[in-house]
């Protein structure tokens, strides 16, 4: 079965033929840098880390770029509020980006270009659009002729005569702007400096870009005149996405991209998120444990830079941040809720503990550590199942089915060692199958959670300590789990039975479940 993806311009799914065998060239559309990134980022580029991965598996070399939009209105308001300059916000937020996105696990680019460093292509472009008749300038703007481009709309599937003003967006006042424009729908391509503000040298004057003019010129600079895979968040569509291939397919005669791929919304407890509304997360609250159910009744969040202090109740690691994205297909609209989230953690917990497997019970088994991974695990059925679902338009939901089962089955001969000694599997299958999950978790970009000595503040090698040394981080232990039994069955034994249902629901909130047998002993298990 070949890979085949949806593409929104065609508006159907089709087979991906790139445009040189086995290479992929693919921009995304970046942050713009004035504030910290929230959970619809995550979603967002989580997903391009997941199609980015999962395309370097099948054997493809991906050139992946992104950009950064570090001159903006937003930006030069922050400034203004921070008594900062555009410079500083933009880098003091693209680092934040970074810290972010490397805690998620995310690949970094092959290149991230910034607006301010394109301008010479990017006015190179501009001039290009003039002399073809696309562009007009007026005022001190230029401004991008629509009505000269026969193919407008394309990939919205708009009309020109349905398509309100202020296509150009991004703050500007539409009174003054409609007075130097054309055409209501008209967008611009270059704005006349404003006093105290940053400005570059043109022909047109001092001036700055417009927003969607600096993505066409990046990607001409950085990949060519026309990629493989174009993609953003489905908000981009219209106007960002239209105006680019507008303005590069006037001057190239080429299309832009092959394929053009957009991610639904996230949505919090069905509304759309905004701070107005309270409930806007961002990612790093959402991992320090910020954040809360019942977000609409929140008050607003602190200051910028006065973030609160952790909460470890309400922590989300990372990777259950990337199992929570992947639990929708990625063009699904996601809801973010406390249960969606419980479940995450629950998924990402029984993920954890399959993929320790082989650094806690590899010795016992007799494994030689030397062939890890290196067993020919691509054409079992699990592997043919995973990239089945992922060659169906990356459908991931059934993808983490597949991983989920081989949890299972792993989590099963785990509770067999703890309590019998042994397993019931060959040894040399059951590492076939923990060593198809962590390589399958790898192409997700789940990574591989540390075993740590008790006591101790840093890593080191599982192989030179026995499994009782071990504990899992953010989980809880078999040793652990004991106590908790032992003292439900003393809390009973005394009658407080308030007490063992706290701690039975205790257990189960941490994914273990609890069977009391007729002779007053109680087994228990995982999931």
């Amino acid at each position: 079965m070949p890979l085949t993806l949806y593409n929104s311009l065609t508006r159907r799914e089709s087979p991906f033929d790139p445009i040189e065998p086995k290479k992929v060239r693919m921009y995304c559309c970046g942050v713009t840098v004035y504030d910290y990134c929230h959970v619809g980022h995550a979603r967002a580029y989580i997903v391009w880390d997941m199609v980015r991965r999962y395309l370097m598996w099948r054997g493809y070399d991906v050139r992946y770029v992104q950009n950064f939009t570090d001159i903006d209105d937003k930006i030069l308001n922050r400034a203004r509020e921070t008594n900062s300059t555009m410079e500083a916000v933009a880098q003091r937020f693209i680092d934040e980006y970074f810290a972010d996105m490397d805690k998620l696990n995310i690949l970094r680019a092959d290149e991230y270009p910034r607006a301010t460093h394109s301008m010479d292509g990017i006015k190179r472009l501009i001039h290009e659009l003039e002399n073809k008749g696309y562009a007009y300038a007026s005022g001190g703007d230029v401004y991008y002729n629509v009505r000269q481009f026969a193919d407008y709309g394309k990939l919205s599937g708009r009309k020109l005569e349905e398509m309100q003003a202020g296509a150009s967006g991004r703050l500007e006042t539409e009174e003054i702007e409609a007075q130097k424009k054309q055409n209501s729908s008209d967008f611009a391509l270059w704005k006349s400096a404003k006093p105290g503000e940053p400005a570059w040298d043109s022909s047109w004057g001092k001036g700055r870009p417009g927003w969607h003019i600096e993505c066409s010129a990046m990607v001409r600079d950085c990949l060519g005149e026309t990629i493989d895979i174009h993609c953003g968040g489905s908000d981009l569509i219209f106007p960002h996405h239209e105006n680019e291939i507008a303005q590069s397919e006037a001057v190239t005669g080429k299309s832009l991209a092959k394929y053009w791929m957009h991610n639904a919304f996230v949505t919090v407890n069905g509304k759309k998120m905004s701070k107005s509304l309270h409930n806007f997360i961002t990612i790093r609250d959402l991992l320090e444990g910020n954040w809360s159910g019942d977000l609409e009744s929140d008050p607003p969040q602190p200051p910028l830079g006065k973030g609160g202090s952790k909460n470890d109740a309400k922590a989300v690691e990372p990777m259950a941040v990337r199992l929570f994205v992947f639990m929708a297909q990625y063009r699904s609209q996601i809801d973010f809720t406390e249960e969606a989230i419980a479940s995450a953690k629950n998924g990402w917990h029984t993920l954890k503990e399959s993929l320790l497997f082989g650094d806690l019970h590899g010795s016992q088994l007799g494994w030689d550590s030397e062939k890890t991974l290196k067993l020919p695990i691509m054409e079992s059925e699990a592997v043919q199942q995973f990239r089945a679902a992922m060659d169906d338009d990356f459908n991931t939901p059934n993808a983490l089915a597949v991983m989920f089962e081989l949890a299972k089955e792993l989590r099963r001969e785990r509770n067999i060692i703890v309590h019998g000694g042994k397993t019931e599997m060959p040894s040399e299958v059951l590492q076939q199958k923990w060593q198809t999950l962590v390589k399958l978790a790898e192409v997700l970009g789940f990574k591989k959670p540390n075993l740590v000595p008790r006591n101790a503040t840093i890593n080191i090698p599982s192989a030179s300590f026995s499994i009782n040394k071990f504990e899992i981080i953010s989980g809880l232990t078999d040793e652990e789990i004991e106590v908790k039994i032992q003292q439900r069955k003393d809390a009973r034994k005394a009658k407080n039975f308030a007490e063992g249902d706290r701690l039975r629901d205790e257990l189960k909130d941490n994914g273990v479940t609890l069977i009391d047998q007729k002779d007053g002993t109680t087994i228990w298990h995982r999931g």
